[in-house]
């Protein structure tokens, strides 16, 4: 072998070698990468996320001028009626807002709220109700349990809701929903005697609620403000 044959030799070798270490190498994670780049998640890193103090947040409003935002208030209400007016006026002032999921999510706080107040379920009915009626709920639970009696009710449906009214009072919406619904419920004394109601009737309830929320506020939860009893 003459000596350029070698020298080949050797430095093919070499090759080989380094090439084997860079391969261990570069292919380890040593934990200090980068984590690699979300194009679509785009931060302003200069902002500090805990200073929320200074931010205002205004109410969200459609950017566009035509009539798509009505859209979900005239396929909901009539064009024309009083109600339809009423719903855009609050449209204007929350174009988030969506009257058929409004009312899908007032019949569900109905259900819970009248579950829990035949459970004396405070912690939910504080998570649900304004202030004022929070406290005569909580009354009529007090008294009832001072007379230790207690109520067994079975939420049957919801046979109609509607929404009857809305408007805008300052920075409050409120919207007002006839309800409908269909409940077992019968009341118990301290010593298991029926004192009100049915434990197998079907009764038939009609109540007008009405529900409110800040536009200013960031918190999206309407809170349940006023009841009535619709004979």
């Amino acid at each position: 072998m003459g000596s350029n044959d070698f020298v080949t030799l050797f430095f093919l070798v070499a090759a080989v070698l380094i090439f084997f270490q860079l391969r261990s190498v570069l292919g380890r994670r040593t934990g200090h990468e980068k984590p690699p780049v979300d194009p679509l998640a785009q931060r302003d890193q200069s902002k500090d996320p805990a200073d929320d103090s200074k931010v205002v947040t205004l109410p969200r409003r459609d950017e566009g001028n035509g009539e798509d935002r009505y859209a979900a208030i005239d396929a909901f209400a009539k064009p024309g009626t009083p109600l339809n007016d009423q719903l855009r006026e609050l449209t204007r002032h929350d174009a988030s807002f969506n009257p058929k999921e409004f009312l899908n999510g007032a019949k569900m706080a109905y259900e819970m709220v009248v579950m829990a107040y035949a459970d004396g379920d405070r912690k939910t009915l504080k998570t649900l109700l304004s202030r004022d009626v929070l406290e005569g709920f909580e009354s009529a639970i007090a008294d009832r349990e001072s007379r230790g009696e207690m109520i067994k009710s079975t939420f049957v449906g919801i046979e109609k809701a509607e929404i009857t009214q809305a408007s805008v009072r300052d920075s409050e919406e409120q919207v007002t929903v006839r309800i409908a619904s269909q409940l077992i419920t019968a009341t118990y004394d301290k010593a298991g005697t029926l004192v009100d109601g049915d434990a197998e009737a079907v009764s038939e309830v009609n109540d007008v609620w009405t529900f409110a929320r800040d536009i200013r506020s960031r918190d999206p939860n309407w809170k349940l403000i006023a009841t009535e009893a619709e004979q």
